[in-house]
């Protein structure tokens, strides 16, 4: 596995590989790689010729006040995980790179960010779109792979991708779960062993809205509204949002029809986690 950090050198490599005429699969991270990743990885690996890993802590969708200075970071660990899961190229730009002195070109998808983590997060989905739309120039697959944990990220640049054109497939893989139903996720770190606990009732309360609509329930306050009791009767949660949104718009529905999104965001202490799950009636 090469590891490379210059902008320079990843253009030269994914240059020679477009003219062996091999195809790329590209899975973007933060790093601090767990399960959920290298599930992506694996996939990429099994689907493409070659495959290209990003660890960058994106400055620009952390908030004030967020976790950015404390995210976790660990790259020699990293780059043994991604090896192991078979990754081809391992790409670690820095930040000054990036966004050089008097960065000013951003991308912004409008609507599908406006509520759930957008709301709570503003500015959050500019950071993203921006930084993931450099990376895919960079890198130029055919293929990228991102978990259903972050599915509003993953809907955002679906529809980034479709309408700016680009000649990539976004391939949105399942949910990687601990044994109690916690998503997997790099920020799991910072829970304490309560908090560890009480975390699994995200899991929980999303299985409780499958069970409802599978009974036949389609009203969607209602299977809200029992989610939410649960949620709330588990002590250390705080509710963050908590809805049921379509697949095209991202918009909370009143009735559960077609396809749809039920996705909630908790926080305990000072950790705060998401969660989601498609349904189809």
């Amino acid at each position: 596995m090469q590891v490379v950090g210059e902008l320079r050198s990843i253009r030269e490599i994914i240059g020679e590989i477009k003219k062996r005429e091999m195809t790329i699969g590209f899975v973007p991270t933060m790093g601090f790689l767990h399960e959920g990743h290298l599930s992506l990885i694996r996939r990429a690996k099994e689907e493409n010729d070659f495959v290209v890993v990003s660890i960058f802590v994106n400055p620009l969708q952390f908030g004030v006040g967020e976790d950015f200075e404390q995210y976790p970071r660990d790259l020699e660990r990293d780059k043994e995980l991604a090896a192991a899961a078979g990754c081809d190229l391992l790409f670690v730009p820095a930040a000054k790179d990036m966004y050089q002195r008097g960065y000013a070109t951003f991308v912004d998808v409008d609507r599908l960010t406006e509520g759930l983590c957008g709301a709570s997060r503003p500015g959050h989905f500019r950071g993203v779109t921006t930084v993931v739309n450099k990376l895919f120039n960079l890198v130029s697959p055919h293929r990228a792979y991102f978990g259903q944990k972050d599915a509003q990220q993953a809907l955002v640049l679906q529809r980034m991708i479709r309408d700016l054109n680009m000649d990539l497939e976004l391939i949105i893989l399942p949910t990687i779960r601990e044994s109690d139903g916690l998503a997997m996720s790099s920020r799991n770190k910072y829970l304490s062993s309560v908090e560890r606990k009480e975390a699994s009732v995200l899991y929980r309360s999303l299985r409780l809205a499958r069970e409802l609509i599978d009974r036949g329930e389609k009203d969607a306050l209602i299977v809200k509204k029992s989610m939410e009791d649960l949620i709330r009767s588990t002590r250390g949660a705080v509710l963050d949002y908590l809805e049921i949104v379509d697949t095209d718009e991202l918009k909370p529905l009143e009735s559960i029809n077609g396809k749809c999104l039920v996705a909630v965001a908790v926080k305990f202490g000072a950790t705060r986690l998401i969660d989601n799950i498609f349904v189809e009636v």
